[in-house]
């Protein structure tokens, strides 16, 4: 496998579908994690629905992801609208079950004393319960952002954008001229993503997590 001659020549095409997969997950992560909290913060205070809540999110990530994409083509045509609303479905099921049951473990007593003091509903979310469930929603994020960074691979199948195209393209012609180079090159650029993408979570947990909630 001549790796390196594959490579070389190619530092731009690679660079731009390196951009466009980090990208696209970056942005259904962001969409799928405020759908997730918004979800979250109208049920938690609701038992039945926050366990209805919780169970359906952890049976949608048994959906598989090709064939929802698959389902997208028929009201959505192919490229970006059926790759960025399958990816965003499944980024916000990992958020939505840490969100509810994050929100759901902040001890009663903390609540009690910030309604004492007078702090209406909506303020006690904020200040309150949100900071404190911060470090169980981020970790759930970094799940998200971790399936969703390999998910969208896949999104090539519906001529979405991103690294997918070169392992497609490569595994499709298995044999011919830099075949194993262009889908090992893909491989290997969405697992830096990836990584990437998990220091810059751990970096801001490192920031917006005081040191006694770690």
């Amino acid at each position: 496998m001549n790796l390196w001659g594959y490579v070389q020549g190619r530092g731009g095409t690679l660079a731009f579908l390196t951009y466009q997969h980090a990208s696209l997950s970056l942005q259904t992560v962001l969409v799928g994690t405020l759908i997730a909290l918004a979800v979250a913060m109208a049920v938690y205070r609701l038992p039945v629905l926050s366990a209805l809540t919780l169970t359906s999110s952890r049976v949608a990530l048994t959906i598989p992801s090709l064939a929802l994409l698959a389902l997208l083509i028929v009201p959505l045509g192919l490229g970006v609208p059926p790759s960025f609303t399958m990816l965003a479905f499944f980024a916000a099921m990992p958020v939505i079950g840490n969100a509810v049951v994050g929100l759901r473990s902040v001890p009663p007593s903390l609540v009690e004393a910030a309604r004492g003091i007078g702090l209406p509903r909506w303020r006690i979310l904020l200040s309150v319960e949100l900071p404190m469930a911060w470090p169980v929603i981020l970790t759930g994020i970094r799940v998200s952002t971790q399936m969703i960074v390999g998910v969208a691979a896949i999104v090539a199948y519906v001529l979405g954008p991103g690294l997918g195209s070169l392992i497609f393209n490569g595994l499709s012609r298995l044999g011919g001229a830099n075949a194993l180079e262009m889908a090992f090159t893909g491989t290997v650029l969405i697992v830096a993503i990836a990584l990437v993408f998990d220091a810059l979570l751990v970096l801001l947990g490192r920031l917006t997590i005081p040191k006694g909630l770690r």
